[in-house]
């Protein structure tokens, strides 16, 4: 479910382990374009697919009356959109979401949205996690997944379907801290970006990202305790290829403000979507109920959403570490 980047290196992998299985892309001249080229014309463009086993469609729901599994890989700004054309129940479907973001204005993360708005049994959802970048997957290079399940067996199914050669696939019962990890860690990335635009060097991101960690365990542990090792992979793995990679959107979008562009115009040059932007005030929101300690996350919203100027808001966060 969905035509970017993510979306396309998934259905890579599913390719190549599930042998058949459907595409829904919106857009019909993508869908078009797709079955001219042979592969994504606008994302990803090097993978190729065999076309005599994708079945593309371009209806919600059409596609979910046929499909008992969805992977769900749209961005989360833009997920409430798609859904709300849907008119076929999804309580007996298995959700799988590798969308790393969380709804705007609902301030929920997608697992919950599904749960609470279409009636999803918790034990028929998965959230797919980890430091994955969809460059890399394409290219085949060795990456880790983890599925967040409440359901151990339905998450040891939905890791099989994303086990190859260049993917390894663990399961976890930490379904809302995946994916608040998964949306802070976009926040960091964004802050990690605005630095590196400014002329911080790595030494100093070395230490903002220590800090991070320790902010994101932090909150995921108000918001959702259970006890878990944030140095895991799909906590501390997670945030630091976003913050480090070259691949990363949401450094790129950080770096292009700390530059000095305004949001808006480095929303425009980039051709796909940073969820951090999104993330920091949906987190923000949330933690107004919380009140957990994050300075970084404060920094971040203050330079997005208030208009402050990086250079002040930063050398001020800089005092707070150590």
């Amino acid at each position: 479910m969905g035509g970017g980047s993510w979306a396309t290196a998934l259905a890579k992998i599913i390719a190549m382990t599930q042998h058949d299985f459907y595409w829904y892309i919106r857009r019909p001249e993508q869908i078009e374009e797709f079955k001219n080229y042979g592969h994504n014309p606008t994302y990803l463009t090097g993978v190729k697919f065999d076309l005599d086993h994708i079945m593309f469609c371009g209806s919600i729901n059409d596609i979910v009356k046929r499909c008992n599994t969805l992977i769900f890989a749209i961005p989360s700004p833009f997920l409430k959109m798609h859904l709300s054309r849907l008119r076929v129940s999804l309580k007996d479907k298995t959700i799988v979401s590798a969308i790393k973001g969380i709804i705007p204005e609902e301030n929920m993360p997608v697992a919950n949205y599904f749960a609470e708005k279409y009636g999803v049994s918790e034990e028929n959802i998965g959230v797919l996690g980890g430091p994955c970048h969809a460059e890399e997957v394409a290219l085949e290079r060795l990456s880790y997944l983890t599925v967040g399940s409440k359901n151990n067996a339905r998450g040891k199914l939905i890791a099989q379907m994303f086990n190859t050669h260049f993917t390894r696939t663990s399961t976890s019962y930490d379904v809302e801290g995946i994916e608040y990890a998964s949306v802070l860690k976009n926040v960091y990335a964004v802050a990690v970006g605005i630095c590196h635009g400014l002329k911080y060097g790595d030494n100093f991101q070395a230490i903002l990202i220590a800090n991070a960690i320790t902010e994101m365990s932090r909150f995921i542990d108000a918001v959702a305790p259970n006890g878990r090792n944030i140095s895991a992979s799909v906590y501390l793995g997670d945030l630091l290829v976003t913050a480090y990679s070259r691949f990363s959107r949401n450094r790129i979008f950080g770096t292009m403000i700390g530059k000095g562009y305004s949001v808006k115009t480095a929303q425009l040059e980039m051709e796909m979507i940073a969820e951090g932007y999104f993330g920091t005030k949906c987190i923000m929101e949330i933690n107004a109920v919380h009140k957990v300690e994050m300075p970084i996350l404060d920094a971040v919203h203050g330079i997005l959403y208030e208009r402050k100027s990086a250079i002040p808001t930063i050398q001020k966060l800089t005092d707070t570490f150590k």
